[in-house]
């Protein structure tokens, strides 16, 4: 089997087990899910989802964010940890899309990632999930599950984006992205995979196959 065959055929029962791609994060407007997603650098989105309520009510527009006093923006996140790095990225990035870009969120890579704060994971988010571009989200889920199933064997970040979009139909990345990390909180931790059971054991490199 081809490496774009077994792409192919993950997508297949990825959409059969997760009918619904969704992003775990919640948030109304594409500034907010940049804030969500800078959060959950190293936070869980639930952990991000309890954070952002009180946050998003506080500061509703992106001048309320760039004038912050940085200390209140760091109470408020504080749970998320590596709060002091977070809130000046958060307050940075407004005022970067207010001198920069207008006030509107970039609908590319290249300028997000100018942003501060801002990686090539959290881009491609962006560009999917709010522009509906190609996009490859390369986050943990998506390094240990593409490498442990056989559709890459390599773990750097930029290669594995790459490497997916020369398989993954340009329309399926986001949605394939949100897949994976459901089916690898649910069946493929990076601990103690429930291989037994597993939807995408017929289609795994580790079993087998």
């Amino acid at each position: 089997m081809t490496r774009k065959e077994r792409t192919l055929k993950a997508i297949e029962i990825l959409k059969k087990v997760y009918p619904e791609a969704i992003c775990s994060l919640e948030y109304d407007n594409p500034f907010e899910l940049l804030v969500a997603t800078r959060l959950s650098a190293q936070c869980t989105d639930a952990r991000v989802n309890l954070v952002t309520p009180e946050l998003f009510d506080t500061y509703k527009t992106l001048e309320d964010y760039a004038g912050a006093d940085v200390e209140d923006v760091e109470r408020i996140i504080k749970s998320c940890g590596f709060y002091h790095d977070k809130a000046k990225s958060i307050i940075g990035m407004a005022k970067m899309l207010l001198s920069d870009f207008g006030g509107v969120v970039p609908d590319n890579i290249e300028d997000l990632i100018k942003l501060p704060g801002v990686g090539r994971k959290t881009a491609n988010l962006i560009v999917g999930d709010v522009y509906g571009k190609e996009s490859i989200v390369v986050d943990t889920h998506l390094i240990r599950i593409s490498n442990r199933i056989g559709l890459v064997d390599v773990k750097d970040p930029v290669k594995i984006e790459a490497a997916l979009k020369k398989v993954v139909p340009k329309d399926e990345g986001a949605d394939f992205c949100h897949r994976i990390v459901f089916f690898g909180r649910e069946y493929c931790p990076a601990r103690k995979p429930k291989c037994e059971g597993c939807p995408m054991s017929e289609n795994c490199k580790k079993v087998g196959v």
